[in-house]
């Protein structure tokens, strides 16, 4: 089943290589989306994809790479679009 999924991440992200992190996870599961830097602090990341490996990439991010520290993660689900873009920072 496919899911779409927009995640907000607090904490100690920026300045830590949490989004080529992210763009990894993704990479290594098959995953869909983007993630950018927010000017308060956090990283907004949307990814689409197969359930299970939604469920093994949030498992990533919730820890993040070494030096970053994730104090928050937001969630909300959203509609597939179906369309397979690859994985982009912005």
């Amino acid at each position: 089943m496919r899911v779409r999924r927009s995640y907000l991440i607090g904490g100690r992200v920026q300045g830590v290589g949490f989004r080529f992190f992210a763009q990894a996870a993704a990479a290594r599961e098959g995953l869909h989306g983007f993630a950018r830097n927010l000017p308060d602090g956090r990283v907004e990341i949307e990814v689409e994809g197969d359930a299970e490996a939604m469920d093994r990439f949030e498992h990533k991010v919730r820890h993040g790479p070494p030096g970053a520290r994730v104090a928050q993660v937001e969630i909300d689900d959203a509609v597939p679009t179906g369309r397979d873009t690859g994985f982009n920072i912005k």
